[in-house]
């Protein structure tokens, strides 16, 4: 990433580990000096994937229009699901959220109206403390079988899966042949450079903050892969030169 620029970088053509990386200018916005190096690495993916999830398939309205959606985030204390809580309370969501018990008060804290310990039986039941059924989930957490989600559900809710699995593409597949109400919908990033630009402006405002679990030097990258595939992170884990 350069110094005065935020850009999204595909998997698909090596990611971000390297000194100099190269990516579609369609997909780069200018940094403001508001925003560091490290809080803009942070943003493209993982805040891009939050805000398609609720815009284009949850339903949140950009200009807070709209009814109120009442919306799950599991793991909601990681790197999509702190953004996710942000995005969804800016606009005008009952945002449900799980996390483990050490997370309970950062995750309040990011404004979140419910937050269960999801190795509580509530917590595990993904059931809303105030009774609210859920018009949509962001599920970012794994090993959650469609029977925990569909009671919680409204009547036509849908659970947006981030790391869809077999079982999740085979429950989508039966849901759709059935023209099942309630669907779950697996999430792919379709990354768009006005997208990116809206996030780092809400950066810049102060509207939507990038939490640092943890930095790591280039050459130390693989105990940031370590600390992120033991998927206990606070925020974002950033590699940085």
């Amino acid at each position: 990433m350069g110094t005065q620029s935020v850009c999204h970088l595909s998997g698909h053509d090596g990611g971000g580990l390297a000194e100099f990386a190269v990516t579609k200018e369609r997909l780069t916005v200018s940094r403001p000096a508001e925003v560091s190096a490290a809080e803009a690495a942070a943003l493209p993916i993982a805040g891009l994937t939050a805000h398609q999830a609720l815009t284009q398939q949850a339903g949140i309205k950009l200009d807070g229009t709209g009814q109120q959606r009442n919306i799950l985030i599991t793991a909601a204390s990681g790197g999509v699901g702190h953004y996710a809580v942000q995005l969804a309370k800016l606009r005008n969501a009952h945002v449900t959220a799980t996390c483990g018990a050490r997370n309970i008060d950062f995750v309040k804290s990011l404004a979140a109206d419910e937050v269960l310990d999801y190795k509580t039986p509530e917590g595990a039941a993904l059931k809303s403390p105030s009774g609210k059924k859920y018009d949509a989930v962001i599920h970012c957490a794994e090993d959650i079988p469609w029977s925990t989600f569909e009671p919680n559900l409204s009547a036509h809710g849908k659970v947006l899966v981030l790391a869809p699995g077999p079982g999740a593409m085979m429950t989508f597949a039966v849901k759709k042949l059935t023209f099942s109400k309630k669907q779950l919908l697996p999430v792919f990033l379709s990354a768009k450079g006005e997208n990116l630009d809206y996030l780092v402006k809400l950066a810049k405002e102060g509207k939507l903050k990038t939490v640092i679990d943890s930095k790591h030097s280039l050459s130390k990258a693989e105990d940031a892969w370590a600390k992120s595939i033991d998927g206990h992170a606070t925020g974002k884990i950033i590699v940085e030169p």
